[in-house]
This record gives structure tokens, C-alpha cells and sequence, in this order.
């Protein structure tokens, strides 16, 4: 009987130990998940993480808190996620502007979009849109430019922020069509729909999502997306490359990234678990409805994603003249 205690005793610590050692037990996460958002509520970085969140913490047994962090082009949440402990436990809903934008709008960033993070999983990619107010007589890209240079004063256009991609898309139009516009930054495309919806301001760059439900209801005119090929979910809306501006074309990647070095094991799970989510039939059609066309890849071919898209965006933000200050 005592031999037989001591075996269970000794299987019991052996146990225990497999279990504690890395790899052979599920060791994260023991505690809730942050994921930062690097915008307001209101916006689809914002809307997609709501989305995503719950159906995350149902994948990873632990709470998904939305954390929005916005301000400085984005640069503000971004750098909270890069200075954070690479443990898993702070996740970011990453985006063009605070990866391929903002930090090219500074005299220093505060850190590299590409060294500082791991970019663990791409969900997808939201078009803008040029959107105008009734009252402006444009009814194509053509006639706003036409429009633009009838106005004695330079026209002010609205964005979701200094460093979104409605603000660099708006300064390549203007100078592209050689027209006056002065770009008025908001915190966050909520507030500048309640200044475009009551035309204050007349004319905005924007996501696409957001604008679709008031082209439907006649409160605002929706004249190009900046995507390659029309939308499924607003197919009456030419590209920009249709109108004429085939250079206009920019897209707002969405993913979820962490800070550098995050452990390969806590990459494969949530990459695995974000796999399974986007495939869901509710979730593909959720996604559709905000303009998001999910694309399969995986981790290594997201981070160079985003190398290309640094690349590719910098030279752009550079040229644009614009500046955080």
C-alpha cells in the first residue's frame, strides 16, 4: 500500500510538471485580453472589433476588452501596443493609418511600424469614399472637380483624423485635380458626419461602411470608392480608377497585431482561432455589409503585407505634404 502511495504521488508530480511546462498545456491566456483600438467608437476599426471581440474570447476561453485609444493619428494607441509586454495580453486592432501613415508624418515616430510589432492575423481591407452633401451639384468625380475650382475660397473637406486615409487621400486628389480644399480633421468619423450630414462642411473622404446607409437614405451623395473593383455592397458606385484617378486607389487594411516578439505559440492561436471566426456565415456577411472582403494569410505573408504597404504608402504621405503636429 505504501509503494502504491508513493507511485501515485510520483505520477501526480510528473503530472504537474507536464502540465507546467510550456507546450504541453495551455498556459495563455489566464486572464482577459485587451484589444486597443486606435480610433473612436463609431469608426470600422472600432465597429469590427465589437464584432470580432466576443467571438475571440469565445475561441480563447478569456474576456476581449475594446480599448479605444485614439488621438495623433492613431499614433497614440499604436505606441501603447508597442510598449507593451509581449505576453499576449494586449492586442491591437491594427490599420493603415497608425502602421502605414502616421509614423511618416512625424520628424521621429515613436516606433517602427514594421520592427515594433508582430502582425499576427489580416482580416481584411475598407475602401473610402468621396462623399458630398446635397447641396453640392456633383453628381461624378468630373463635376467636383469642376465644382472645386468654381469656389472662390478653398472648400474644406472632413476626415475621421489627421493620418487616416481620408486625409492623405484628399491632399493626392487635390493636388492630382489642382484643386483649393483645406482638410478640417475630426476625432473620429462620428463627429464629422454630425458637421457633413448638416453641411457645415460639404465634402469628405471617408470609409465607405459608415457612408452607405445615408446614400440610401438620400442624405449624402456617394461619387467614387477608392477600391479597385466596385463593392458588392454599394455596386452603383464607380471607382475612382473608372473616374478618372486610378492613383486614388487606397485601401484601409484591418488585422490584428502585437508587440514585437510575441511568443510563436500565442501567434498560432490566435491566428487559428481568427481563422475560424472570419469563416463564419454571419460573420462573412457582417463583414460585407461594412465593405470588408476577408483574404486568407497567414502570418508571415501579413507581416510582409505590411512591409509592402509601409513601402508603398510612405513616399505617398511624404509627397502629400501633411504633418502631425
Amino acid at each position: 500500500m505504501r509503494n502504491r502511495t508513493m507511485l501515485i504521488q510520483v505520477i501526480a508530480g510528473l503530472l504537474a510538471a507536464c502540465l507546467a511546462w510550456p507546450g504541453l498545456a495551455q498556459t495563455w491566456p489566464r486572464t482577459p485580453i485587451k484589444m486597443v483600438v486606435t480610433f473612436p467608437p463609431g469608426g470600422s476599426s472600432d465597429i469590427v472589433a465589437r464584432v470580432l471581440s466576443p467571438l475571440l474570447a469565445e475561441k480563447l476561453g478569456q474576456s476581449v476588452i475594446v480599448d479605444n485609444r485614439p488621438g495623433a493619428g492613431a499614433t497614440i494607441g499604436a505606441r501603447a501596443v508597442a510598449e507593451a509586454p509581449a505576453d499576449g495580453y494586449t492586442l491591437m486592432l491594427s490599420n493603415t493609418a497608425p502602421i502605414s501613415i502616421s509614423p511618416f508624418m512625424l520628424d521621429k515616430a515613436p516606433y517602427d511600424p514594421i520592427k515594433s510589432f508582430t502582425h499576427v492575423f489580416y482580416i481584411g481591407a475598407v475602401p473610402n469614399v468621396f462623399a458630398v452633401h446635397p447641396s453640392v451639384p456633383a453628381r461624378n468625380m468630373a463635376e467636383l472637380v469642376a465644382w472645386l475650382k468654381a469656389q472662390k475660397d478653398p472648400t474644406p473637406f472632413g476626415s475621421g483624423g489627421v493620418g487616416s486615409i481620408g486625409h492623405i487621400v484628399g491632399e493626392i486628389f487635390k493636388g492630382n485635380a489642382g484643386v483649393q480644399m483645406n482638410h478640417v480633421p475630426y476625432r473620429g468619423s462620428s463627429p464629422m458626419h454630425t458637421d457633413l450630414l448638416g453641411g457645415t462642411i460639404k465634402v469628405a473622404v471617408d470609409s465607405l461602411a459608415q457612408n452607405i446607409p445615408y446614400m440610401k437614405g438620400g442624405q449624402l451623395r456617394l461619387l467614387a470608392v477608392t477600391s479597385r473593383d466596385r463593392m458588392t455592397s454599394a455596386p452603383e458606385i464607380p471607382t475612382v480608377g473608372e473616374a478618372g484617378f486610378p492613383n486614388l486607389i487606397a485601401e484601409n487594411f484591418l488585422g490584428v497585431s502585437g508587440p514585437a516578439g510575441l511568443p510563436r505559440e500565442i501567434v498560432t492561436q490566435v491566428h487559428g482561432a481568427m481563422a475560424e471566426i472570419v469563416r463564419r456565415p454571419d460573420v462573412v456577411r457582417k463583414l460585407d455589409e461594412l465593405g470588408i472582403a476577408p483574404r486568407a494569410m497567414s502570418s508571415a505573408d501579413f507581416q510582409t503585407f505590411v512591409a509592402n504597404q509601409v513601402n508603398a504608402w510612405a513616399p505617398a504621405v511624404r509627397a502629400s505634404g501633411a504633418r502631425l503636429n
